[in-house]
């Protein structure tokens, strides 16, 4: 998993344009079933893959962290909101709350997550493959790509089984 995992951003590059013109192409004439065949191809990659031997979206990313995720968050660890968001949490340039530094602090070393059962939203939905409406997602797409290799094999699988 190690050396697919450092050889991800490469091909993930490599893949950039090709990828990019068929997403534009894909908005352009979006086939009615899209969802369907983005949740059985999320399905079945998810059948053989296992988050907890990479962790890489934790590792090198930060979610974003909506209030309703510090209220429940914070209410886990028995923290008041602003403690919470003082700790852990800091503003970017969106003027979203993300995490101050990756990887996460939530990470334990063994890929498992301290807080898995209250973990934010934009963890429990990551890479966003099965999402509705996934023609609006696919500049997300294109880079989760370079940090999940099961989102970089659903959008193979996808370009294989959808041909535009």
């Amino acid at each position: 998993m190690k050396q697919i995992i450092n050889n991800l951003p490469k091909e993930a590059k490599d893949k950039h344009i090709e990828n990019k013109k068929y997403f534009d192409k894909l908005k352009k004439k979006t086939p009615r079933n899209l969802d369907y065949i983005m949740q059985d191809l999320h399905d079945a990659e998810f059948k053989k893959t296992n988050c907890l031997d990479c962790a890489n979206c934790c590792k090198t990313t930060g979610p974003l962290f909506t209030l309703a995720d510090i209220e429940r968050i914070s209410k886990y660890l028995r923290q008041k909101p602003q403690q919470f968001i003082d700790q852990y949490l800091r503003v970017d340039e969106d003027t979203d709350y993300v995490l101050q530094s990756v990887p996460c602090n939530f990470l334990d070393t063994d890929n498992t997550c301290f807080i898995y059962d209250v973990r934010p939203k934009a963890c429990r939905e990551f890479p966003h493959t099965d999402r509705k409406k996934f023609n609006q997602i696919t500049d997300l797409t294109l880079k989760n790509v370079a940090i999940c290799p099961a989102a970089f094999n659903i959008v193979e699988k996808m370009k294989e089984k959808l041909p535009l």
